[in-house]
This record gives C-alpha cells, sequence and structure tokens, in this order.
C-alpha cells in the first residue's frame, strides 16, 4: 500500500483491477475542508490519460512490476522472439505489445520487458540507439552543421530528421524517446 501523499511521477498504483502510473500530481490544501492530492494517470496497458483526485494520506494498492533484462534475438513472421538473459526462455511478443518503439528494435539490442502479474505490460528501449542510415538524400558540398534537416530512414526502417551533412552509410545516435537525431558515432 502506498499513500497519496508518497505519489511522485513515476509510482505505478492499482486501481479498479489494472496498472496506472502517476504522470503528474499536485497536493492541494485549500483554505477551508481537508487537503487533497490531484492527480494525472496513465493506464499502462491501454495509455488511456485520466485525471483523478485523491483525499490527503488516501493508501492505495501500489504495483509491483518485476522488470527483466531480455535480448531480442530475431523476427520470425509478425512476432518479436526475446530470450531472457538470466533463464535463457524464449518469450514472443508482437508489435502491438511493444509499441511504436518497434521501429529502432534490431537483433542483439537489449531492453527492459516489464511485468505484473504474469502479463507483459510494456518493453522499454535503451535512451538511445546507434544505427545505420540506409537511404537518405545525398549530402551537398557547403552543407553545414547549422543548415537545415532532411528525412532519413535507418536500418529498421524508422524515419529520423538529420543534418544535411549526413549520408548514407553513416551511424548516427538517435533519442528513443523523443525521435530526434543525437549525433554521429
Amino acid at each position: 500500500m502506498i499513500s497519496s501523499n508518497d505519489f511522485r511521477p513515476g509510482v505505478t498504483i492499482e486501481l479498479d483491477g489494472s496498472v496506472w502510473r502517476v504522470v503528474e500530481f499536485l497536493h492541494v490544501k485549500p483554505g477551508k475542508g481537508s487537503a487533497f492530492v490531484r492527480t494525472k494517470l496513465k493506464n499502462v496497458q491501454s495509455g488511456n490519460v485520466v485525471e483523478r483526485t485523491f483525499r490527503a494520506g488516501e493508501t492505495v494498492p501500489q504495483a509491483t512490476i518485476e522488470k527483466r533484462t531480455m535480448q531480442h534475438t530475431y523476427k520470425e513472421a509478425e512476432q518479436y522472439v526475446f530470450m531472457d538473459m538470466e533463464s535463457f526462455e524464449e518469450t514472443s511478443l508482437n508489435a502491438s505489445q511493444i509499441g511504436d518503439r518497434v521501429k529502432y528494435l534490431h537483433e542483439g539490442m537489449e531492453v527492459n520487458v516489464l511485468f505484473w502479474n504474469g502479463q507483459i505490460l510494456e518493453v522499454e528501449l535503451p535512451m538511445s540507439v546507434v544505427l545505420t542510415v540506409t537511404e537518405t538524400d545525398p549530402g551537398v558540398k557547403g552543407d553545414t552543421a547549422t543548415g537545415g534537416t532532411k528525412p532519413a530512414i535507418v536500418e529498421t526502417g524508422a524515419q529520423v530528421m538529420v543534418p544535411l551533412f549526413i549520408s548514407i552509410g553513416e551511424r548516427i545516435k538517435i533519442d528513443t524517446r523523443t525521435d530526434t537525431y543525437l549525433g554521429r558515432e
């Protein structure tokens, strides 16, 4: 159990039979009446966001989430196969279970898979990945680092906006949270 006074962004709680992550919280102490905590909660399974108010000090069950490090070993049809790095058991996930992060997933990549009551909640990629550019317009002499950007497609099929001087075959670092170019490797 966790008190509503201990809510912080990232804390996971159980409500109505599902797992919710605290996105925002505000402890309010009005001049008249008792204090309360106004929160914005995101459903980890569905992605729905709701606002909910709790009395100050109200306790709710905290979700026990297990995090396992797994390696993406191969893709078979529409299934992505992951191997647990401790037990060496294989788990298959489809693209909808992984979400939009699937565009940066490549073989050999280690990810964190979050489990709750034996169910897979989400797949956490590293904050940045290094991938090879496979398709982009050619760089022209005189293009500068402070100039514009152009679209580039990397080896996994994801499209990222890169500076004009990036050419095919270069390895670039990409922020997986914001889909932005971070630099060359």
